[in-house]
């Protein structure tokens, strides 16, 4: 890898289904990510996606682009905008890219991260550093 670097979008489909799935493995039961009754009710547009599924799926992405988890040295992201997951069997998709910003004389990689839903930004100063 050299700076500038860039990876294959991955895209990661999220449904309803998966907020249920996501909910149990993480005992994050909230209701904002289940009933459109009450995250409208606190002012969100929707139920919406669990911000640490959203953190993991960028993860995955950053995974498969250096060939596997061991590789990722450091992970950090803030939480930019939610995603919004529509009651159907569609649901939404997020597309989360990287560029390579620099390689250190360490070894230790930087890549930046963006991840969009809908043409908008989910994840802000979202960096990976990766060994190798």
């Amino acid at each position: 890898m050299e700076a500038g670097t860039v990876f294959e979008p991955q895209t990661f489909r999220v449904t309803r289904a998966d907020l249920v799935r996501y909910a149990g493995a993480s005992g994050d039961f909230n209701p904002i990510h289940w009933s459109d009754r009450v995250a409208t009710s606190v002012g969100l547009p929707g139920v919406i996606a669990h911000g640490m599924l959203t953190m993991a799926l960028a993860g995955q992405a950053v995974a498969c682009w250096v060939g596997g988890t061991a590789a990722i040295v450091e992970y950090s992201t803030r939480f930019a905008n939610p995603v919004v997951v529509p009651d159907d069997d569609k649901g939404t998709e997020i597309v989360v890219s990287g560029v390579v910003k620099r390689v250190g004389e360490d070894g230790v990689t930087q890549i930046d991260i963006t991840a969009t839903c809908n043409g908008d930004k989910i994840l802000g100063a979202a960096k990976a550093l990766v060994r190798g």
